[in-house]
């Protein structure tokens, strides 16, 4: 048994003195090895971006490791390694590679639970819930500007025409005051009771002031608000808190550090 099991290992150590460079390595480029977990790690930044990695890539991949290889000694040859420039990029790209795997190990060891997405879209859902309103309004700084402007409506100019004339809200104005539909709670509070007491087709009788100006507000029309159900938003609720989260990580650090 003795003889056979010796037998076994020298033959063993045989097939190993066997394997070919070639399976150990991508390359031999002017003499130097080019190893193929390069290959590999290349292979698998290409999966995570969402890339298959086909066989015909795979020979894309090692072509272009090769090429790496074959430019970097070119660069090197000349010395480009040595400069300033090039010991600064690389202290940079050392950090960024150290800041991606200390983010993601958080991300790993921090995951949002199926009951913290829940609970957020059950906040959401009840925000959200109700009435949606499609206002128009025109906003100017002084209450005499929007009694003005009130009254003109009243005697037959169009609140469309008014409103990109007069309103100092750009992003409205130029649409002639509309507002996209949007839940009450979207607004500050003096508006959003404003357009909650109006009417589908009525416009405030008064200037409503806030911390903006003072608004003329009309109500275009009223629905009911579609929430979305809970299974088509919860890829982007987890990714939300999970970003959140990696601020509040990223913030505590940032405290506790000493900087001077």
């Amino acid at each position: 048994m003795k003889k056979q099991a010796l037998v076994a290992i020298a033959a063993a150590l045989l097939a190993l003195q066997a394997v070919p460079a070639s399976a150990q390595n991508v390359a031999i480029v002017n003499g130097k090895a080019v190893p193929t977990a390069r290959l590999e790690a290349l292979a698998q930044q290409v999966a995570r971006s969402g890339r298959p990695v086909t066989p015909d890539m795979q020979g894309q991949l090692k072509e272009e490791i090769i090429a790496r290889e074959i430019f970097a000694q070119a660069a090197q040859a000349q010395g480009l390694d040595g400069t300033d420039e090039f010991k600064s990029q690389m202290e940079q790209a050392r950090q960024s590679i150290l800041i991606r795997e200390l983010f993601m190990g958080y991300q790993a060891k921090n995951p949002v639970s199926d009951a913290e997405v829940k609970a957020e879209f059950d906040r959401y859902a009840a925000a959200n819930a109700g009435k949606e309103y499609k206002a128009r309004h025109i906003l100017v700084e002084k209450e005499d500007q929007a009694k003005a402007i009130i009254a003109q409506i009243k005697k037959g100019a169009k609140f469309d025409d008014l409103a990109k004339k007069a309103s100092k809200d750009p992003g409205s104005a130029v649409k002639g005051g509309e507002l996209d539909w949007a839940n009450p709670g979207s607004y500050v509070k003096e508006f959003a009771d404003a357009l909650v007491a109006l009417g589908k087709g009525k416009m405030t009788e008064n200037p409503v002031k806030s911390q903006f100006g003072f608004h003329v507000i009309r109500v275009d029309d009223v629905r009911e608000a579609t929430v979305p159900k809970f299974d088509e938003v919860k890829p982007q609720i987890a990714q939300h808190l999970s970003q959140q989260k990696l601020a509040k990580y990223q913030e505590e650090l940032r405290s506790k550090a000493k900087v001077e």
